[in-house]
């Protein structure tokens, strides 16, 4: 979040292969070594493993491009021959082609080239994470140049028993992702900033609160954004057998409260004993800025708590509005429409908020301790906090075409269905269904990072199918949600990944893919381990229901 020190960092991040190393001979990638393995447990040598082959990939930049230029070949090859499938969703459906399959686009023909050239800049301007981030920053940028930020965190950090932090990074990454993009452009930097403040290494602190935001997105004690969006969806496959058959958002509410906790220990375990015994000791020498690194844990000044208490002020006036423009039933941020919370401007403007949130009390905490005494030093910390973003957003260009390609080439929806085609075809019943079930879902969202997408094309194969063997659409969504969630963490295709492998060079410069990928594959593999063992316990061994009103088996029409 904050500018490189200077162009020599600058250079060094430029040299640092984030698939590999920088080019100094002493920082080379290496194959781990029988020495290097003596005394060490297996989950590290895999895990050891699983990075020095990860970080033999190009740059991330140079891997998105070839990715991009890939797809362009497959799909020229797939519309030589002409790959399709019956496109499983109902007639009328959003996307839905009028001669009901869908057919490899090719983008290796003259059209595909009219196409790529006209939308280009267009795929790079609307992909969703680069204006979220960069809007966000705006605020969280005033707040650190002010120092709100770290005296924030040095007066948590202080009053907190230090054992507790992994579980509270984790617990509050979960909760987050009922704001959407919140947790992944402030809570991951912020847990950064928080480990290293008490001495652990900063990159586990990204990686819990990684494992919670975005691992854990099925978990939560709240209903967010994505329960009214997949429900919906659910429901219409359902109504493909059984006509009026209605889905709640709510509908796997119970669960997702359960989940939460799960998570959160889980998380925390993983943390504690395999993720940070990894890392091992910090060393700040690969960080790429360390000038900001809060290093000093000295007790806040008199003029330090005056700032957080005018602050905390200021906050109390940001949040009181807020509830007055959203509690009341004819509030302005509520659905002009209906009146409703969900799909509101309060939920859809999520975003905009987060600046609110960051921005204003960074100014007055500027203002009272004197940080920020005019415009210009306000305007400063937003562009530092922009600068920091170069490595970010030349990755985003790349990757924004990647995922445009793909999406628009119907790639990732043919292997979706190929994938859902062969397991039906496996012909397997009872609640045994639901492991390979889930197991598929956690594939398919390796290559269709976007979990509405990725439903809406599977569920009117899986909802039919798995009511025809007599449960419920609550329980089969809620099969579907662990899927979707465990390997979101291990995905590049993932919208933020991009993003916090950015953020992870900034402490420490060798990081890579491979280092990325293994720091989160411990959490992917336990996640779902103890998840479907979860689910398995809750719905067919104690007979709990998902959520309310919901039904585990089919109810009678």
């Amino acid at each position: 979040m904050t500018s490189p020190a200077d162009d020599k960092n600058k250079a060094e991040v430029g040299e640092a292969s984030a698939g590999g190393a920088p080019k100094a001979p002493a920082e080379k990638a290496k194959s781990p070594t029988k020495e290097a393995e003596g005394g060490r447990g297996w989950m590290t040598r895999f895990l050891d493993t699983v990075e020095w082959l990860g970080n033999l990939l190009p740059h991330p930049v140079t891997l998105f491009a070839l990715l991009a230029f890939s797809v362009v070949l497959v799909s020229g090859v797939g519309g030589w021959f002409e790959w399709a499938v019956i496109d499983p969703r109902p007639e009328g459906a959003a996307g839905r082609s009028p001669d009901g399959t869908i057919e490899v686009v090719s983008l290796f023909t003259a059209d595909g080239l009219r196409w790529i050239v006209e939308n280009l800049v267009s795929n790079f301007v609307n992909f969703v994470p680069l204006g979220t981030v960069l809007v966000a920053l705006l605020g969280v940028g005033v707040a650190e140049a002010s120092g709100l930020l770290g005296a924030s965190i040095r007066a948590v950090v202080l009053s907190a028993p230090r054992r507790l932090v992994p579980g509270a990074v984790v617990f509050a990454g979960v909760i987050s992702n009922t704001a959407s993009e919140a947790g992944y452009v402030v809570l991951v930097p912020l847990a950064a900033l928080v480990f290293r403040a008490v001495g652990r290494h900063p990159l586990a602190g990204m990686a819990a609160a990684f494992a919670g935001v975005s691992g854990g997105y099925s978990a939560n004690l709240f209903i967010g954004t994505i329960d009214p969006l997949l429900a919906g969806i659910t429901q219409e496959a359902a109504q493909l057998i059984r006509p009026g058959y209605e889905v709640h958002p709510a509908v796997n509410w119970y669960f997702m409260v359960v989940s939460t906790f799960l998570v959160t220990g889980v998380g925390t375990l993983v943390t504690v004993r395999v993720v940070e015994p990894k890392l091992g000791a910090y060393d700040p020498r690969r960080a790429d800025e360390q000038s900001n690194e809060p290093d000093s844990m000295e007790p806040l000044s008199s003029e330090e708590k005056r700032g957080l208490l005018f602050a905390a002020g200021a906050v109390l006036v940001v949040v009181l509005l807020l509830l007055m423009a959203v509690v009341p039933q004819g509030g302005v941020l509520r659905n002009p429409e209906t009146g409703e919370v969900l799909r509101s401007p309060f939920l859809r403007g999520m975003v905009a908020l987060i600046f609110v949130f960051f921005f204003i009390p960074g100014v007055v905490y500027g203002r009272v301790t004197g940080t920020m005494k005019t415009e210009r030093e306000i305007i400063g910390g937003m562009s530092k906090a922009m600068s920091s973003l170069g490595l970010y957003i030349v990755l985003v260009f790349f990757a924004s075409q990647f995922v445009a390609f793909f999406g628009h080439t119907n790639l990732g929806s043919l292997l979706a269905v190929i994938g859902a085609d062969f397991l039906q075809a496996r012909g397997l019943d009872g609640p045994i269904i639901f492991t390979p079930f889930i197991l598929m879902c956690c594939l398919v969202n390796l290559s269709l990072g976007s979990a509405s997408a990725q439903w809406a094309v599977t569920a009117p194969i899986f909802v039919p199918m798995l009511m025809e063997a007599g449960y419920a659409p609550e329980v089969i969504q809620a099969a579907y949600r662990i899927g979707d969630s465990t390997t979101n963490i291990i995905t590049p295709m993932m919208s933020y990944f991009g993003l916090i492998l950015a953020m992870a060079v900034r402490w420490d410069r060798r990081v890579g893919i491979g280092t990325i990928v293994s720091m989160m594959l411990p959490y992917t593999i336990f996640f779902l381990i103890s998840w479907i063992a979860l689910f398995y316990l809750w719905v067919f061994g104690l007979g709990m229901p998902v959520g309310p009103a919901a039904h585990t088996y089919l109810p009678a029409p």
